[in-house]
């Protein structure tokens, strides 16, 4: 069931890392199986329920640097064909920078029914409420020397990100004679405040159903698997803007309405040619509609409603070999079509001091990618090689400080790198039976470029940096203790602008985990962070040129400092 907004847009603040059992990524087409037809993918959040629990009762507590601290409750149940789980967190920190002191407050529920021995239904919901104050973004040199203070404007404006947010969903599953049959629902309630360089101020409701059939049988006496998906999701957003005085509303600037509709049709067969060896093909169908209507500058000074809009179509094809010789090893490549729809952020722009909204085209690329995954006796990896060739990629632009970054379609872009993934047992048996020493191994090469383009040429693409490393080393007594020293690498920084004349620093890392279980269901850990104190940049919005006359080079957003956390875990 989609987190995203109907628009396209998602807010991660909805996701709570302590109300989840597993997380998995599916990459590019990968993701056709769940109606992803984006260049990125799809990540599937699963959630427990009372049947998957890890007992039926965990409480976790922790506290650190910065004041900040974290108490977590979950509770689960079984009666007969009905089952509960409810999970609370609440987070707040004062934070490392000034004015960035924050509170998270998420609710996540589910109440599970066996109707039948083949018909079972399953209620979720969630209630999020997030405070968060903005520091703003700093120049390069005062990310590096005085990383703690805030952007003057952000103080001036008493500048933040205030979320409530309300989500239920239902998806019920029919298991026939033919395959399984899962038909989900949901709406999803969201109020925005959000004082920037004005107050915008958004209230919206998204709401969808999607029906998805999945089966494996034989054709011809080869092994088939087969999805079949369609999905249906409409959303309406009124969103109004206000001259902002020190946080709160002044006069009216803008109201407007946002509506979004989709239609999507998916499917993705797996033909097993022989029993090691299947031919994956697949694709989607879709249609997004975009509406847009300025209902006037004000309610003092209305103009009169403007109806504007676009409406985008795809077809997104898939096709892939997967070799899978043995149990636990895999080879596979795909090539895939993709379509990402600009949402409503990109679509309403500032433009000459007032929000406007540009019709921009959809992205569209071609990806080509081989790779493998698999385990052999002590050692495990996940590696892939890509290569997008991306026609109207959507990427941003901050044009001055506080607003909202601007959005514009490139030309021919090439993304393509490395992304691969090593942890091998150096050792076992070092003190007793079953402990382990592992090495871990995390390696991202991104080189994202324009491709002949009128202004930037084959420059870099601004915004991430070429390489991402990340190793640690863990000593592991199970049931009893870990200790996990871990290395961030980035051996180069991000370009902060297209013309590629100014980027972050250079950075390592030194952090450490390490927990004790000190009785069973109970363990303590602590998480030390930043050890050497590092001054360096963890973020960064992108700009043009940072030669031009008049440019915005306050986009860099400092890392925290030398940090550390403490907490126990009761699970019983």
């Amino acid at each position: 069931m989609p987190v995203n907004l109907a628009d396209g847009s998602g807010d991660f603040y909805q996701i709570d890392p302590l109300a989840l059992r597993s997380v998995a990524v599916f990459p590019g087409g990968n993701a056709l199986a769940y109606g992803g037809s984006s260049l990125g993918g799809a990540v599937n959040f699963v959630t427990p329920t009372a049947q998957t629990a890890e007992a039926p009762n965990i409480l976790r507590a922790e506290a650190g640097t910065f004041g900040t601290w974290r108490l977590s409750g979950q509770v689960s149940r079984i009666w007969g064909d009905w089952d509960a789980l409810a999970n609370f967190s609440h987070f707040s920190t004062d934070g490392w920078r000034r004015h960035s002191r924050g509170q998270y407050d998420q609710f996540n529920a589910n109440v599970g029914y066996r109707i039948s021995d083949t018909v079972e239904t399953r209620f979720y919901a969630g209630i999020y409420n997030t405070r968060q104050l903005l520091p703003g973004a700093l120049t390069l040199s005062q990310a590096l020397n005085t990383p703690r203070i805030a952007n003057p404007a952000a103080l001036a404006g008493n500048q933040a990100r205030n979320v409530w947010a309300e989500r239920f969903a239902n998806r019920t599953t029919v298991r026939l004679e033919a395959g399984q049959l899962d038909v989900d629902s949901w709406v999803i309630h969201k109020r925005l405040y959000h004082p920037i360089f004005q107050v915008i101020d958004q209230d919206g409701l998204t709401w969808g159903i999607a029906p998805r059939w999945t089966h494996s049988f034989t054709a011809g006496g080869l092994r088939n698997d087969l999805v079949v998906g369609l999905r249906y999701f409409a959303g309406t957003n009124d969103a109004d803007q206000y001259v902002n005085l020190r946080g709160s509303r002044g006069r009216q600037t803008l109201s407007s309405v946002q509506r979004a509709q989709n239609y999507e049709a998916y499917l993705e067969n797996r033909l097993w040619v022989v029993p090691t060896l299947a031919v994956v093909t697949g694709a989607k169908a879709l249609r997004n509609e975009r509406e847009y209507e300025d209902r006037g500058r004000g309610l003092a000074n209305s103009r009169g409603a403007i109806a504007l809009g676009r409406t985008y179509d795809g077809f997104v094809p898939r096709l892939g070999l997967l070799w899978q010789p043995q149990p636990d090893l895999q080879f596979f490549t795909n090539i895939t079509r993709s379509q990402d729809v600009p949402d409503f952020s990109d679509l309403t722009q500032q433009v000459r001091g007032s929000t406007n909204f540009v019709p921009l085209q959809a992205q569209r690329a071609w990806t080509v990618e081989i790779g493998t995954r698999g385990r052999q006796d002590r050692l495990a990896w996940d590696a892939v090689l890509f290569r997008s060739n991306i026609n109207g990629q959507l990427l941003q632009f901050t044009p001055a400080f506080g607003v909202p970054a601007n959005t514009f379609n490139a030309g021919t872009t090439v993304n393509q790198g490395v992304e691969l993934a090593l942890r091998a047992d150096l050792a076992r048996g070092l003190a007793r039976e079953g402990d382990a020493l592992t090495l871990g191994q995390v390696w991202t090469y991104n080189d994202f470029r324009f491709r002949g383009d009128p202004q930037y040429r084959d420059n870099r693409i601004a915004g991430l940096p070429p390489h991402v490393l990340r190793t640690t080393l863990a000593y592991t007594q199970p049931d009893r203790f870990f200790v996990r020293p871990a290395l961030d690498w980035v051996p180069q920084g991000a370009w902060a602008d297209y013309a590629n004349t100014l980027r972050a620093n250079a950075y390592v890392l030194l952090g450490l985990e390490a927990g004790v279980t000190v009785a069973p269901g109970v363990s303590v850990f602590v998480d030390a962070r930043n050890l050497t104190n590092k001054r360096y940049v963890t973020d960064l919005s992108t700009i043009a040129d940072a030669r031009a006359a008049g440019a915005n080079t306050a986009v860099f957003y400092p890392g925290d400092g030398r940090s550390v956390y403490a907490g126990t875990r009761i699970a019983f």
